[in-house]
């Protein structure tokens, strides 16, 4: 029993960094999107 709660445990910690993670990595997309879409506009 003492494996499955810390085998729960490190998930719960995994799953949580990720989506920390995964939130971070997607504003650095949007805002690489805001840069393009900038860099557009000014082109044409």
């Amino acid at each position: 029993m003492r494996k499955f709660i810390s085998l729960a445990l490190v998930l719960l910690t995994l799953g949580v960094t990720a989506c920390n993670t995964m939130e971070g990595l997607g504003k650095d997309i949007s805002k690489a999107g805001d840069k393009i879409e900038e860099a557009a506009k000014k082109s044409k």
